[in-house]
Parts: structure tokens; C-alpha cells; sequence
């Protein structure tokens, strides 16, 4: 499911307009970015929680040259899957 599928399931599952449903989503995902941007946790119960790591510089390769590069400090957007929804994932039965 991509972004667009999403805003269509909204719509078709609620008594709200596209333009409605677009704003909520668009809406719901800047509050998530906005809320990690700042370094603060996001939590949906049963969903999972969404924090932002931090990493630390090192000595890093380049892969073609194998000349060492440093590589600055980062931060990135980790996602912990909550209980309800493992459990849901599982019990389906998706082994392909």
C-alpha cells in the first residue's frame, strides 16, 4: 500500500471527501516527521513506536576504492512494531 492507496481507503471507508482524506494523511505523516525532526518519540499503541537513533562518526571504506573515508555523525528514524500488530502479521499466515 502506497500513499495514494491509503488516502482511498480513507475515503472509501469514511463519509469523507479525497481532498479531506489527503489533508489527513499529509497532516497525520508532518506531525510523525515533525515530532522526529525533534527528537521526540511518536507511540500508536498496538502500531509501534517510532524514535530517532543516533550514530556515531567512524572510518568507513569506499567500496570501488577501498580508500578510507570518514563518515560524519547521523541520526535516523527507527520503527518498533507494536504487540497487536505483530501478533495480526503472524497469525495471517503470509509465508508466501
Amino acid at each position: 500500500m502506497n500513499r495514494s492507496d491509503l488516502i482511498n481507503e480513507l475515503k472509501n471507508k469514511t463519509a469523507i471527501t479525497r481532498k479531506d482524506a489527503e489533508k489527513f494523511v499529509e497532516t497525520f505523516f508532518e506531525s510523525i516527521s515533525q515530532t522526529l525532526a525533534n527528537n521526540e518519540r511518536v507511540e500508536i499503541r498496538g502500531f509501534g513506536s517510532f524514535t530517532v537513533k543516533k550514530y556515531k562518526p567512524y572510518v568507513g571504506r569506499n567500496p570501488k576504492t577501498g580508500n578510507k573515508i570518514g563518515v560524519p555523525p547521523k541520526m535516523r528514524p527507527c520503527v518498533k512494531v507494536g504487540n497487536v500488530l505483530s501478533e495480526l502479521v503472524s497469525s495471517a499466515g503470509c509465508w508466501g
